[in-house]
This record gives structure tokens, C-alpha cells and sequence, in this order.
């Protein structure tokens, strides 16, 4: 189709220099300017618009003759390009359907074809993972690293990543000739600079990675908030540790995980009231058990504000179970374990987990009850197994009709319900 479209183009032009030949040769009056050749021994004489004429077609001449000579180079060409292509879908369908070793030949030789080599070579490594052939894989990568360095470190960092091998990911990502890196390549740097344990720089990719839309929008909420609990944890020092937290979104400075983490790296470095500040902001602001629960287990020291703060919860969530074992385990600090003994037990009515049970035992063990501590942990193990735990022995009859009132009672929406 295309030969005969240049034909007729030619033919088209043929027909124009006759008709222009022919009006020249009927203007013999007019002077179109001279034109004088002498090559060779040979003098030739014109004037301006026959020799135009004549180079044009003496030009157009040429260039078909040279398609004519070239047409069955480019029509091999075609032809080699369309077998790999050819090879390379059916390559990919034999890839997803898990016929490893007929796709990795079939990727191989697609990969001949300079346009679409690269990616059949990506794809033959993925092959030799599959039949878990390290020397084919190898042999494959470094042939891709010659047609593609970009699409070499991308596939080298997934697979070093996927190995738990980061650093090998990193050196790969940071190769010059990988540079600049792809929306993918971003990502994946994220992850290794996390893994290495410097989530700070891994954080401040996220803006790129958002840019880009190099991950969804649940997937990069979900890395923001990993990275931002991350770098909070592995601030070196308590500068670092301000400057990370204030420079965080109002908004991440309320998820739970990046609260808790922040509580817990201050509260190591000594740093009390800002480890309390976090929580209780945090808690105010959108209630989770979690962070609750942290509150009550944070190895700092205002026992008697913590617990004024528990008890004003206690007012608008009173069937917290993690807010009754919080009180419960302030309330030991202060020494004032019969009150603990009464939050565990109501904790337990409102279905606490094993943790209640442990703090029982421990306050048992702490009172010189060991019979009572033995009963309290091995229901702790119980229920850690799923199973039943057993009741304690001792409890009068007014705390256990309390007991069960508190199990019983329910709110308008069946939700337990306890009055603080």
C-alpha cells in the first residue's frame, strides 16, 4: 500500500513537469533567466524553470530507484519486527499462564528485536525466578542492563527488595545511568530507604511519589503514616525528634501509630510531659483503644494527672475495657489496689483480653496473694488459647450480681454500657 502510494504521488508529479514543460516551451517570448553546465567536456544550456524541473525529476528518479533497491532490506525488517513482537505476546501469555520455560524461550528471542527488547527481557527474568534459575535470571539481567540500565535497576531493587536485601536495592536505584528515576523507581527507593532504617530521607520522597501518582491513594496514605511513625522512632536525639514531629501534617500527628511512636521515643528520652501531650491530644481529638491502652502501660511518671485524665474518659466511653485497665494500672502506681482490683474486674465483664488478667496477677503477686496471681495468669494463658477462663474464687455475692449487671446492661445501639 505504501509502494503504491509513492508511485502515484510520482506519477502526479511527472504530470505536473510535462504541463509545465509544455507551458514554457509555448512562452518562448518570456525571460525566465539562464542557466549554463559544463561537465565533463559537455556544455548544457537552460533556462531557470527547466532546470528546476529537470533536477526534480532527476531527484525524484533517484529516490525511487533507492526504495526500489531498499525495499526488500525494509520489507525483512517489517518482517523480523513483527515476529518479535509476535514472540513477545505470546511470551507474555505463556508467562501469565505459567508455562515458564516456553515463555523464557519465547522472551529470549523477542528480546533480538531492539524496540521491544527490553521489556522481553524484564519479562524472561521474571520466567527464570519462576523455574528459580539464578544463572538464567542472571544471564537475562545482564543483557537487560545493556538494552536498559533504568528498566535493569528497577527490576534488580524489586527482586533485592523482595529477598530482604535493601541495601543491593538502594545501590541499584542510585546508579547514575538509572537516573532520572520513573514514578515506580521512586517507590521502590522509599521502601529501601525504610528498610535501611532511614525513613527521615524515605519520607521525603513522598511528595514526588504523590506527584507522580507513582502508588494509589490508599497505599501512599498508608506508606505516609508508616514512614512518619517510622522516622519518629528512629529520631537520634530529642532535637530531631521535635523537628520530625513538628513538620508533620497536623492531621498525621493524630494517627494512632505515629502518636504511639512518638509517645514512646519521648518517653524514652525522658521527655514526659510531651509523651502525656501527644496522647492525650490525640485520644481527645478521635478516640482509639490503642493509644488508651499506651497511656496506661507509658513508662513515665504523673500518676495522679494521667489518672484525673482516665477518669474524665471514663465519663463518656465507660465500657472501654482498655480505659478500665488503664485506670486500673494507675491506680496500683498509687498504691490503691483494691480500686485496681474493681476497674480489672469490671474490664473483664466488659470482655477485656489477657492483658486485664496479667494486671490482676500482678497485683495479686504484688499483694502476696500467689494462689490468686497462679489463677489470674493461667487464665491469662486461657484466654490467649481462645478458651474459657475460670472464675476466681472469693468474690461475694454484691460484686458478682455488679458484674453481671455491668455484662448485661446495653445502650440504645446493644452495646455494653457501664456508668463511671
Amino acid at each position: 500500500m505504501k509502494i503504491f502510494r509513492t508511485t502515484v504521488i510520482l506519477l502526479i508529479l511527472l504530470a505536473i513537469g510535462v504541463f509545465a514543460a509544455q507551458w514554457l516551451a509555448n512562452e518562448p517570448g518570456r525571460d525566465l533567466g539562464r542557466v549554463f553546465v559544463q561537465f565533463g567536456g559537455y556544455d548544457w544550456e537552460t533556462d531557470v524553470p527547466r532546470a528546476l524541473l529537470t533536477l526534480l525529476l532527476v531527484a525524484s528518479a533517484t529516490w525511487l530507484a533507492w526504495k526500489l533497491i531498499t525495499l526488500p532490506f525494509r520489507a525483512w525488517h517489517r518482517y523480523r519486527r513483527k515476529q518479535a513482537r509476535a514472540r513477545l505476546i505470546e511470551g507474555l501469555d505463556s508467562l501469565h499462564a505459567g508455562h515458564w520455560t516456553r515463555a523464557e524461550k519465547l522472551l529470549e528471542r523477542a528480546a533480538e528485536d531492539h524496540e521491544v527488547g527490553a521489556i522481553a527481557r524484564v519479562a524472561a527474568v521474571r520466567a527464570a525466578d519462576a523455574r528459580a534459575d539464578g544463572a538464567a535470571a542472571q544471564r537475562h539481567l545482564v543483557a537487560l542492563q545493556e538494552r536498559s540500565a533504568t528498566a535493569h535497576a528497577l527490576l534488580v531493587a524489586d527482586r533485592a527488595l523482595a529477598a530482604s536485601m535493601p541495601l543491593e536495592a538502594l545501590t541499584a536505584l542510585d546508579a547514575s545511568d538509572a537516573q532520572p528515576l520513573p514514578p515506580r523507581g521512586l517507590a521502590l527507593r522509599a521502601e529501601a530507604l525504610a528498610a535501611l532504617g532511614r525513613s527521615g530521607e524515605a519520607y521525603g520522597l513522598l511528595g514526588a511519589i504523590k506527584q507522580q501518582q507513582a502508588l494509589p491513594t490508599d497505599r501512599v496514605t498508608t506508606l505516609e503514616s508508616r514512614l512518619a511513625a517510622q522516622s519518629v522512632r528512629e529520631a537520634g536525639d530529642a532535637n530531631v525528634l521535635a523537628e520530625r514531629w513538628e513538620t508533620l501534617p497536623k492531621p498525621l500527628r493524630n494517627e494512632p501509630a505515629v502518636v504511639a511512636a512518638y509517645a514512646e521515643r519521648a518517653a524514652a528520652m525522658r521527655w514526659d510531659d510531651a509523651a502525656v501531650r501527644s496522647l492525650e491530644s490525640a485520644i481527645d481529638t478521635r478516640w482509639d483503644e490503642s493509644l488508651v491502652r499506651l497511656y496506661g502501660d507509658l513508662p513515665v511518671a504523673k500518676a495522679d494527672s494521667r489518672r484525673a485524665s482516665a477518669q474524665r474518659w471514663l465519663q463518656a466511653h465507660p465500657a472501654s475495657p482498655a480505659l478500665l485497665v488503664t485506670l486500673a494500672k494507675l491506680s496500683r502506681q498509687q498504691g490503691q489496689w483494691p480500686q485496681a482490683q474493681e476497674f480489672l474486674h469490671r474490664a473483664l465483664a466488659q470482655g477485656a483480653s489477657a492483658e486485664a488478667w496479667e494486671e490482676l496477677g500482678d497485683g495479686f503477686a504484688a499483694a502476696g496473694d500467689d494462689g490468686a496471681a497462679q489463677r489470674c495468669y493461667a487464665n491469662a494463658l486461657r484466654v490467649r488459647r481462645g478458651q474459657a477462663a475460670v472464675e476466681l474464687p472469693g468474690r461475694d455475692m454484691r460484686q458478682k450480681i455488679f458484674d453481671e449487671a455491668v455484662s448485661e446492661e446495653r445502650d440504645e445501639h446493644g452495646m455494653p454500657r457501664l456508668r463511671g
